[in-house]
């Protein structure tokens, strides 16, 4: 009897243990079997911040830098980057207290309606795509109305985007995108934009002067994968003003013809990506805008076609154009008056006029251009090279200008400045000009025609060309070995280097300094 006392002892002992050793491991290890609760899902178009934002990695500096505030630094980025990512492709964001929880419980509510402010307007990613205001995209069918529609819903809406999808041919008539918009808007084009086909299809209600215009702008963006397609070729043929055709014939050329693009009044400004083609006349005009970045464009019309300048600017401030290829008719890239701080680097003209500042001066009117600089530049098979232009007459002036490190190939006239232009040959002689000084051209190298002098200072007899600098200037005969001596005519400066060819006509010294004169100072 004792032995079993004993024994039901030691039981309640032991069993008093091992209840006290369970409760020890049920406090080291606590588990929660009820359901969390979860953040709420973003509208990630909504104005409140996310709680957590990662910082972005600053963009490395460009060219554009040096030129003038980049439109790029100042725009929002586009909807499709600033959009939340989705969970397969990264975790949601961390909150201050963070609270464990899978991908799939985190991630955005997708709305019942993806165009809930109507059609086009994504709470995505805020694009509106013309197709969905009724634009056909069939190259045949009048989509103007519908155009005018998604802009004017996408200029509502801050860093929107208004497509232009690809797989599309659209057609539209003269217009004018007008702001003020809301910053940050983009114009995309990822298909192909093009006008009624040459004028006899042209709406008699619409200028024949321009084509698509954008109007008192600001933080705006053209760009794109697709084309702009200027059908040019009835415009051409329009007979108006002379060119050169073939075997030294002449051929007529266009009379009140379009310009493809222009931008009127505007700032922080940013065309990239695009492919501009046959233009009826100007392919982009930039005129009374400021700080305008443009970069990576394809700009190309037959060498033929008249008066089809690439890239045209005036009374334009702070301009930065890099890296594109352009080949054209007319000037690669013209500079007109009222033009200051103009950055190019990085671009490759031909065939084509070359790249030319002017022409400046004409109805004997004042022009004003400075600090201009053209660098890192290939210019090929062209009629010019670098090309200063003004018409007898003129007054004010074109300063502190620089073209280095340019490659020439079988260019006509690979430096020139020209005081006496004229289209026709029955312009009278006058005696005021536009006052030429403080130009530089440092390292060009390369070959010419021998149709033409590789360099020629054809300045006024009354106000001369001063201050004009040469160094490593190289230029060869495209063909055979005879050397060409240069033009210079009233043209003052000096050779830091020997140049090639030797460039002995180039006066010493300084002539009657005009720059202090009502006249000429700017």
């Amino acid at each position: 009897m004792e032995f079993n006392r004993t024994l039901i002892v030691v039981a309640w002992i032991t069993a008093i243990v091992l209840v006290q050793n369970c409760n020890n491991i049920h406090g080291r290890y606590h588990f929660h079997k009820g359901q969390r609760t979860q953040k709420p899902a973003e509208d990630p178009c909504s104005d409140a911040p996310p709680p957590y934002s990662p910082p972005e990695e600053p963009a490395p500096s460009s060219p554009a830098e040096s030129a003038s505030p980049s439109p790029a630094e100042s725009a929002p980025s586009s909807p499709a980057e600033s959009a939340p990512p989705s969970p397969a492709e990264s975790a949601p964001p961390i909150p201050a207290e963070p609270a464990p929880s899978t991908p799939a419980e985190s991630a955005p509510s997708v709305p019942a309606d993806p165009y809930p402010d109507g059609p086009g307007n994504s709470t995505a990613d805020c694009v509106f795509d013309v197709t969905d205001f009724g634009a056909v995209g069939d190259g045949c069918a009048d989509d103007t109305a519908a155009f005018r529609e998604a802009w004017k819903a996408a200029c509502a809406v801050e860093s929107a985007t208004l497509l232009v999808p690809l797989d599309h041919c659209f057609k539209i008539t003269s217009t004018i995108f007008t702001g003020p918009c809301e910053p940050g808007l983009v114009f995309k084009v990822d298909g192909t934009l093009m006008p009624p086909d040459g004028p006899e299809s042209w709406l008699k209600t619409d200028s024949p002067r321009q084509w698509l215009v954008f109007y008192r702008l600001d933080q705006m963006t053209l760009t794109g994968s697709g084309t702009i397609e200027g059908n040019g070729q009835k415009w051409w043929e329009l007979p108006c003003k002379p060119h050169r055709g073939p075997n030294g014939s002449t051929l007529p050329g266009p009379c009140d013809s379009p310009a493809l693009i222009r931008f009127f009044m505007s700032t922080n400004l940013a065309v990239n990506g695009l492919r501009i083609q046959n233009s009826p006349q100007f392919h982009i005009k930039f005129d009374g805008c400021e700080d305008v970045l443009i970069e990576k464009l394809s700009i190309s019309s037959p060498k033929l076609s008249p008066n089809t300048d690439g890239i045209h600017i005036q009374d334009t401030k702070g301009v930065g154009i890099y890296n594109s290829i352009i080949s054209n008719g007319d000037d690669c890239i013209s500079i007109g008056p009222g033009c200051t701080n103009v950055d190019i680097e990085g671009v490759t003209c031909g065939p084509s006029h070359g790249i030319s500042i002017g022409s400046l001066g004409v109805h004997n009117s004042k022009a004003c251009v400075s600090n201009i600089t053209v660098r890192n530049a290939v210019i090929r098979e062209s009629d010019n090279g670098v090309r200063i232009k003004t018409w007898q007459g003129g007054s004010g002036s074109v300063s502190d200008i620089s073209f280095e490190n340019i490659q020439m190939e079988n260019v006509r006239n690979c430096i020139i400045v020209d005081q006496y232009y004229c289209l026709t040959k029955d312009c009278l002689n006058q005696t005021s000009a536009v006052f030429v000084n403080q130009v530089l051209y440092k390292n060009i190298k390369g070959t010419y025609d021998m149709r033409n002098t590789p360099i020629h200072f054809a300045c006024s007899d009354t106000v001369a060309c001063t201050n004009i600098t040469m160094s490593e200037v190289e230029l060869l005969p495209h063909e055979g070995e005879l050397v060409e001596d240069p033009f210079c005519w009233n043209a003052f400066g000096i050779q830091k280097t020997l140049t090639i060819p030797p460039i002995d006509c180039l006066q010493e010294g300084e002539p009657q300094n005009v720059a202090e004169t009502p006249e000429y100072s700017c």
